[in-house]
């Protein structure tokens, strides 16, 4: 049976590297257009309080059942733009049988996020993923959040930092290697294989293969399971494959918990394991293995994500590209630790121009605790929120030309990020803030330095990249490109 499953796994994971998911089949233009501008009756989210001049939500619930989904995981960033031009910052959209909220727009997110009157509870990704990331860092409010981070921190110091980057660099050296004589790539697998890899040997000191892709299948069915229309364990459905990929990452880290606690290993496993505030304070075991499967999915996923785009940013402007491979080659053979990867000034500009125009987490959930307003519009406790970098990222009150690939608009003087705290936020914001970005950037830059070594990479002039929005954004054709050794 287990062998059986096994290869029904494998099976199902080279049709996906292969077949694009429904939500992305090419359609003809004039069909999208009519999709995108059909209409829906606009209603009110709830009557505001009387006597408090406030104006309620307006939105729609768009087709019975499904609601907008559909529209969300096909058009991504440009459906986010029709809305916010539609209803403005403050909005709510039917979806997985819920309406939910959205807010857009530097000022918008700022309330939410900031979240001065405590109206804002991360119980809006208990919708969504509680049953397959329990009691993650991300699941967390206020005081019990407060604690973990600071006990989680111990694990992502400088020094902490730094003795990553020392282990990941021959990994990814070796992985960026061996892709040498596939002239032709789906890129997109062949980055989320390598950062599996980062991952496993990096944070749990991983070394089998074998392990590695079963705990490599059983992520990719937690994370697309969140994002399931279906909301129940159907045989063969996604709810189903996420809550068994729950198991086995549960029966992973609990068998291996107990030699870790024992250990003085430097992987990051080994650290939650013995993180400890100056007041004592420690994790318990079953915190250890909710925190170790949330932070695997965060740094694996938002990774991949991340380089495949700045890849792919780097083949359609190769002067990019060139700019790029002549500071990495500058560095000389040896495999670069933390100092010399912060130096690479070229990669750091093209990485944050492809985390605003290709954010990883492309909207972050939210539940109102108790009545609030935002913008002048009545919330009621209760409110499923939605809290998108979407309009953020492409306002032109905050960048020139937003369409446009520029990493200088990063570059000193001009700093467009700098003009408003929440024009560029693919690592959310405030309290919640992403504890492992700097992590994240390091491992990035440390991988796309490998590839400028050894390769040259381009795709054909007229190609232009579907993102894919099912979960979270992936290139739908798994990015094809032209890889040629250097």
């Amino acid at each position: 049976m287990v062998t059986m499953v096994s290869t029904v796994g494998k099976v199902t994971e080279a049709l996906r590297e292969r077949v694009p998911p429904l939500s992305s089949i090419p359609l003809p233009r004039t069909v999208d257009e009519r999709w995108l501008d059909a209409r829906w009756p606009v209603r009110e989210l709830a009557p505001p309080p009387a006597g408090s001049g406030l104006k309620p939500v307006l939105g729609d619930d768009g087709p019975p059942l499904v609601g907008h989904v559909p529209e969300m995981m096909r058009f991504g960033i440009e459906f986010g733009l029709r809305r916010y031009e539609m209803y403005g910052p403050v909005s709510f959209m039917g979806g997985f049988g819920r309406r939910i909220v959205a807010l857009s727009g530097p000022e918008a997110t700022q309330i939410a996020l900031v979240n001065k009157d405590k109206a804002f509870s991360q119980e809006g990704w208990r919708f969504f993923i509680e049953n397959f990331f329990e009691r993650g860092l991300m699941l967390l409010d206020f005081g019990e959040h407060h604690l973990h981070r600071r006990i989680m921190q111990q694990a992502f110091t400088r020094p902490r930092l730094s003795g990553y980057v020392d282990q990941m660099g021959p990994t990814l050296r070796e992985g960026v290697t061996s892709w040498s004589g596939r002239s032709r790539p789906r890129l997109y697998w062949a980055l989320k294989q390598l950062t599996l890899d980062v991952a496993t040997r990096v944070f749990m000191d991983m070394r089998g293969p074998d392990d590695a892709a079963r705990i490599n299948r059983a992520f990719i069915a937690a994370v697309r399971a969140g994002s399931a229309i279906v909301r129940y364990p159907v045989p063969g459905g996604r709810w189903a494959a996420g809550l068994h990929g729950r198991k086995v990452l549960e029966r992973y880290f609990a068998e291996n918990l107990p030699a870790k606690r024992k250990g003085d290993g430097d992987d990051l496993f080994s650290a939650l394991c013995h993180a400890t505030t100056e007041d004592g304070d420690r994790f318990t075991d079953t915190d250890i293995v909710n925190h170790m499967i949330f932070l695997m999915m965060a740094a694996h996923d938002t990774s991949t994500i991340t380089s495949s785009a700045m890849v792919y940013f780097l083949a359609k402007f190769p002067e990019w590209q060139e700019r790029a491979r002549a500071e990495s080659l500058a560095l000389g053979d040896t495999v670069p630790g933390i100092e010399a990867l912060e130096g690479l000034e070229t990669l750091d500009l093209v990485m944050k121009e492809a985390l605003r125009l290709v954010a990883p987490v492309p909207s972050m959930a939210r539940k109102t605790v108790k009545d609030t307003e935002v913008l002048g519009h009545y919330l009621p406790a209760g409110s499923l929120i939605g809290v998108s970098p979407t309009v953020n990222h492409f306002s032109p009150g905050c960048w020139t030309d937003p369409m446009r690939f520029d990493p200088e608009r990063f570059a000193e003087p001009r700093r467009e990020d700098r003009s408003h705290r929440f024009a560029w936020m693919p690592f959310g914001g405030g309290a919640h803030k992403c504890i492992g970005l700097h992590f994240g950037s390091l491992e990035v830059k440390a991988l796309l330095h490998e590839m400028l070594r050894a390769y040259r990479w381009s795709v054909p002039a007229g190609y232009t990249a579907r993102w894919d929005y099912t979960a979270l954004p992936v290139p739908a054709d798994g990015l094809p490109v032209q890889l040629d050794p250097r």
